[in-house]
């Protein structure tokens, strides 16, 4: 009887799937490493155990489990290869990674050190285990980007912000006739110098807006309307502060927007300082008679810890 024809396999080869497609990670990772000690030439347990221990973030392991399935491999594993060059990417050890990329005949800039290239606009999900929200990034190299967007502070990121992203697209962004892929945030390598202010404004018109958004200030990362660009979202009222328009007249628990021009305003500030903010806007309001601001907030917040019995990492196209 062959080692895969052991019913102690097959249960533990069962079981090891079973966990991957509930979403327990922690049982995968700990079955596929059994299975390993049983079949160490299985090339499948080396890399279901290298992609366990990439969505539990176990670099270390996830890295030697997939240079192993590549070793093992007599053809070309791509997906090994994204994998590995991804944990290898979070423990930074740049040559692994260079050698990894040209394999996968993916031209990277020549060099010792980091990665730093424009591989053009993608969209992260952010903390994708807990229902994150998606934001606009620069990919800086084939699995890193710098946040474009000013995050919610619950989402424990800041723009600017250089996050470890999967190698497998979870869906598509269209935005001005074009599709961006849309990619799951594994963690923050890089932390970003600016902090998030989160402002409530009022104001007449829409150009009271765009003269904010237009202004520069010496530690002014980036402004943001979340008003325009946030849906289903009441901000107001979850930081407490007051409405002076009720919601059945505003609209802004339906689409969140309301009809014609809603004054109160919500907008996300990247910035190095609360000095800089209030300067930013003190001119602001100096610059029309319907400008008011009602507060300034500043949260620092964790990133949601993950999250097991969630199957995160899957795309709305893949097959169960």
């Amino acid at each position: 009887m062959t080692t895969e024809d052991d019913p102690r396999t097959s249960n533990l080869h069962d079981g090891a799937y079973a966990a991957m497609d509930r979403g327990d990670l922690e049982a995968a990772s700990r079955l596929f490493d059994a299975l390993i000690e049983q079949s160490p030439k299985r090339i499948s347990y080396r890399y279901m155990a290298g992609l366990a221990s990439k969505y539990l973030r176990d670099w270390p392991a996830s890295l030697r489990h997939n240079l192993d399935a590549i070793a093992l491999s007599e053809e070309m594993d791509e997906a090994a290869h994204w994998n590995a060059a991804i944990a290898a990417t979070a423990q930074q050890d740049w040559a692994t990674v260079r050698r990894l990329w040209a394999a996968c005949g993916i031209q990277v800039p020549e060099g010792e050190g980091a990665i730093v290239h424009d591989y053009g606009l993608a969209v992260a999900r952010l903390h994708p285990w807990s229902g994150g929200e998606t934001v606009w990034i620069r990919r800086i190299d084939p699995v890193r980007g710098r946040l474009l967007n000013v995050p919610l502070p619950e989402s424990g990121h800041r723009f600017g912000d250089i996050v470890l992203h999967d190698g497998a697209a979870t869906g598509h962004r269209r935005s001005e006739g074009r599709d961006y892929p849309v990619f799951n945030a594994l963690e923050r390598t890089i932390p970003s110098e600016f902090s998030t202010y989160v402002v409530f404004v009022r104001c007449g018109e829409e150009a009271d807006i765009d003269a904010l958004r237009e202004a520069r200030a010496p530690g002014l990362g980036y402004l943001e309307d979340w008003t325009s660009s946030m849906v289903n979202y009441c901000m107001r009222c979850s930081y407490g502060t007051p409405h002076r328009d009720a919601h059945a007249h505003d609209g802004e628990h339906g689409d969140g927007r309301a009809e014609g021009w809603q004054q109160e305003r919500t907008l996300g500030i990247a910035a190095q300082s609360r000095q800089t903010v209030d300067r930013l806007l003190d001119a602001w309001l100096r610059g029309g008679d319907e400008r008011e601001v009602d507060a300034i907030e500043s949260r620092e917040c964790d990133v949601p810890a993950q999250q097991s019995g969630h199957v995160w990492w899957r795309g709305p196209d893949d097959e169960e």
